[in-house]
C-alpha cells in the first residue's frame, strides 16, 4: 500500500514538473535565433558605420592636405589668379602696391602659367630705408618692373619640380626669370634657398600656394637682378 502511494505521488510530481516547464517549442527556438540574428546584424551595421566614418575621415584628411596653405591670414583659393589671391594677404600689401605701380596687374592676371616668388612686407623692410618709396614713384617704373619680373619664372614650378631640378643638378638648379637673369636654387637643410644675381639669398618660407594661373612661393628677402 505504501509503495503504491509513493509511486503514485512520484508520477504526479513528474507530470506537474513537465506541465510547468514545457520543452522548447519551434516558436521559442525561432525567437531566440531571430534575436541572435538581430544582434549579429546590429553589430555588423555598427561595424560598417564605424568603417564608413573612418573612411570618410581619411578622405576628409586627404582632401584637407591638398588645400592651399593660409597666407597673410587669408585663404588662398586655387580657383583664383595670382593677383586676386595676393590682394587678400596682409603680408603682401607692399608687393601688391609695387605690382600696381609697375603696371603688372594685367600681366599677372593673364593665363600664364607663372611661378612667382613673392616677398613679404618684412622682406621689403630689409631694403635700405626709402628704397620702396623711391621704387613706387613713376620715374622709377622701369627699375621696379625689372625687380618684380625677376621674381617671376615662366611655367608652373612647384616645390617637387624645383627640388628634383636641384637634385638632378648635383645640388643646384638655375631658373631663367621673365626679367632675363637667372635665379639659382639650392637646398639648405629642409629649405629651398634662392640666390640672386648679386649673391643675395632668400628662403622659401611657404611653398606651393596654387593659383588658377600658376603657383606662388612666399620668400623672406627681395631678390635683386644685375
Amino acid at each position: 500500500m505504501n509503495n503504491k502511494l509513493v509511486v503514485t505521488l512520484g508520477v504526479a510530481a513528474a507530470f506537474a514538473l513537465t506541465t510547468a516547464c514545457p520543452a522548447p517549442t519551434n516558436s521559442n527556438l525561432n525567437t531566440t535565433t531571430n534575436r541572435a540574428n538581430i544582434n549579429t546584424m546590429s553589430n555588423s551595421t555598427g561595424n560598417a558605420m564605424s568603417n564608413s566614418t573612418m573612411n570618410s575621415n581619411m578622405v576628409s584628411n586627404s582632401t584637407a592636405s591638398t588645400e592651399n596653405p593660409m597666407v597673410g591670414g587669408a585663404p588662398m583659393l586655387a580657383t583664383k589668379d595670382i593677383i586676386d589671391n595676393a590682394v587678400n594677404s596682409k603680408d603682401h600689401t607692399t608687393l601688391v602696391a609695387a605690382v600696381k605701380a609697375a603696371g603688372l596687374v594685367d600681366t599677372l592676371k593673364g593665363a600664364g602659367p607663372f611661378t612667382v616668388f613673392a616677398p613679404t612686407n618684412a622682406a621689403f623692410d630689409k631694403l635700405p630705408k626709402g628704397t620702396v618709396e623711391t621704387l613706387v614713384k613713376p620715374e622709377s617704373k622701369a627699375t621696379l618692373t625689372k625687380i618684380l619680373t625677376y621674381h617671376v619664372v615662366p611655367g608652373k614650378q612647384d616645390a617637387a619640380t624645383i627640388t628634383k631640378a636641384i637634385k638632378d643638378g648635383s645640388g643646384k638648379a638655375t631658373f631663367k626669370t621673365v626679367q632675363g637673369d637667372t635665379l639659382t636654387a639650392a637646398l639648405e637643410g629642409a629649405n629651398v634657398v634662392l640666390t640672386d644675381s648679386k649673391g643675395g639669398k632668400s628662403i622659401v618660407t611657404i611653398a606651393d600656394v596654387m593659383q588658377s594661373n600658376g603657383v606662388i612661393h612666399v620668400v623672406d628677402t627681395v631678390l635683386m637682378p644685375k
